[in-house]
């Protein structure tokens, strides 16, 4: 999925964070990336899309991706995180981890320009928009199809 980047991540401000981030804005696809926070043990694997992808994504996928803890679907009051953590700012973005669902918001100027997701869950987006999308048509294309379809000779003429 799109390009794969490892970044080691410092604490409280690292410029490789920023320069990821501004990357993926600037090339406007999915990048794969492994966070080593300094306060955990174990490293983070997130696919950073930038927000017009994800917004087509959801628009053609339709329908949101499943939580799943253990096995089996959690509902979204289950999947919440209760602590609230701070923002954390990488130059001129910053970070804002949301409750529900477990993604982080990036923001520049005010402005969410990505999105952080679980690779998962961002692989997931990808193929059930593509699906739906190629199998829907606009209304034009419709009615030409329409169109050529009458024009053909029954399937018994043939």
């Amino acid at each position: 999925m799109g390009i794969e980047i490892s970044v080691k991540v410092g604490h409280p401000i690292n410029d490789e964070v920023e320069r990821v981030l501004g990357l993926a804005e600037a090339i406007g696809e999915p990048i794969t990336v492994t966070f080593m926070w300094e306060w955990r043990a174990e490293a983070e694997r997130a696919v950073l899309v930038p927000a017009a992808t994800l917004a087509l994504w959801e628009h053609w996928s339709s329908t949101a991706y499943p939580a799943v803890q253990g096995g089996r679907e959690a509902s979204r009051a289950e999947a919440e995180d209760p602590e609230l953590a701070n923002p954390m700012e990488f130059g001129a973005f910053t970070l804002f981890r949301r409750r529900v669902g477990g993604r982080t918001a990036v923001a520049r100027d005010n402005v969410v320009v990505a999105e952080l997701l679980d690779p998962a869950e961002a692989h997931w987006l990808q193929e059930r928009a593509r699906f739906v999308r190629e199998g829907s048509m606009d209304p034009k294309q419709r009615a030409a199809f329409e169109e050529f379809l009458a024009r053909q000779a029954p399937f018994d003429d043939q």
